[in-house]
């Protein structure tokens, strides 16, 4: 069974945000494990590679606070904690996976965007591509001493565009 990325970063961004909300409401049993097998269930034959969706999810948490003093002066007009609880979360999506380097740069900003354009609101996908493009350029995301190498990049890129009907 082919694997749905594209379904993965949708499960894990709803999975990001229901954490943040929890948390927010003062929710001491927010876990994202938990959190993310619950969305993960209903689509589990659709999705195939479910360790994905968790270690998109876990990474992302496990690096909230390195990932949001990142973003910060990426988009000093706009501070972290009055963007918008999606674009918040689809841009710590992007930035992570712009940083562990398991997908194309041109992937992981390209899957923000359709993730801003299919959750956020009118202007969020402008806004995401802009701050991630900044990221790409000023924290040297786009050097080539990547953790993998060509050969690599270009099978995720494709396990990536693989969708199942």
């Amino acid at each position: 069974m082919a694997s749905n990325r594209h379904l993965g970063r949708i499960i894990s961004l709803q999975s990001l945000y229901e954490y943040e909300f929890r948390l927010k409401a003062g929710d001491a049993t927010a876990d994202i494990d938990t959190i993310v097998a619950k969305n993960i269930e209903p689509y589990s034959k659709a999705l195939g590679d479910t360790e994905f969706v968790y270690a998109l999810s876990k990474g992302v948490v496990d690096n909230i606070k390195k990932l949001d003093e990142e973003l910060r002066p990426l988009a000093p007009e706009w501070p972290i904690d009055t963007i918008a609880a999606i674009d918040r979360n689809v841009l710590r999506i992007g930035l992570f996976e712009l940083e562990s380097r398991n997908v194309p740069p041109k992937v992981a900003i390209n899957e923000a965007v359709e993730l801003a354009k299919a959750f956020g609101s009118d202007n969020s996908s402008k806004f995401i591509n802009g701050v991630l493009g900044t990221a790409f350029k000023e924290l040297g995301l786009g050097e080539t001493e990547g953790k993998k190498d060509a050969k690599s990049d270009s099978k995720a890129s494709k396990d990536d565009e693989k969708v199942d009907a």
